[in-house]
């Protein structure tokens, strides 16, 4: 087992003897996650693989039974990545089943890890999920419709960063971050949908000091995502309340809010 206070980002899987380079990806980028990555929930040493075509997760964590998700790429890591069905990742976040996601970009020349984020489940939200058109009718999978996870719609707090540029964050900081944001976890789909929404919005402000009225300026955003709520003003105050009673947020008085370390 590696020292997981500085992770090894390089491949030991051999020159894999597939044809397709998305199989030899797949094999040493799951190599590497099973070998080198720990437990970002928790902070175990080493997660283990499931089998292959597994239906739910790649990776799971033997102490606290956390889930993950590996979706690993050549490119940058931008606003968006390809997922699976739509209809099967509705059902999952219906049912809580659906794991905590990596994200990583890899150079294939190096053969080594160059980005990896950490999405944990608990961002997950039915608007986070994009569906795509449906396959083509000359297509092998006739009629099929995948999905997309927006990416760019996570809030910084649910993108927490592991690897960035070769450069590998430190393991308290990660388990910090995740810790920070774990209380999303107790909160219904709808009710968590709004919060994360309304991390976003802060977290775009680009300052850790704001005013009642910054984020009264998030309604027009949140009455069209949600055109039923006729009283957005208050459903505002409301959040920041549960933010402020979580730790994400501290009221300073007279209106004035600050994000917490």
């Amino acid at each position: 087992m590696s020292d997981k206070s500085h992770l090894n980002l390089g491949f030991e899987e051999a020159q894999a003897a597939f044809e397709s380079p998305s199989q030899s990806a797949r094999v040493w980028t799951e190599g590497w996650a099973a070998r080198e990555l720990y437990c970002p929930a928790c902070g175990a040493d080493q997660l283990a693989t499931y089998p292959n075509n597994a239906p739910v997760a790649d990776l799971f964590c033997g102490s606290c039974h956390e889930d993950y998700e590996l979706k690993s790429q050549k490119t940058k890591i931008g606003a968006k990545i390809l997922d699976g069905a739509w209809g099967t990742m509705l059902q999952r976040l219906a049912s809580q089943s659906n794991p905590s996601l990596f994200v990583m970009r890899y150079d294939r020349e190096r053969r080594a890890v160059s980005d990896l984020i950490v999405i944990p489940k608990h961002f997950f939200t039915a608007d986070l999920i994009e569906k795509r058109k449906p396959l083509a009718p000359t297509a092998r999978r006739a009629g099929w419709v995948g999905c997309n996870i927006l990416l760019a719609k996570v809030p910084d707090s649910g993108r927490i960063r592991i690897v960035q540029g070769g450069e590998v964050a430190e393991r308290e900081k990660v388990l910090a971050k995740w810790r920070k944001t774990a209380f999303l976890r107790e909160t219904g789909a709808k009710g968590r949908g709004w919060l994360v929404e309304i991390m976003g919005q802060i977290e775009a402000l680009g300052r850790v000091d704001f005013t009642i009225e910054d984020a009264y300026g998030f309604a027009p955003a949140l009455s069209a995502l949600y055109p039923d709520n006729r009283h957005v003003r208050e459903k505002i105050r409301q959040q920041l309340q549960v933010l402020r009673d979580q730790g994400w947020l501290e009221f300073v008085g007279r209106g004035r809010y600050r994000l917490t370390p």
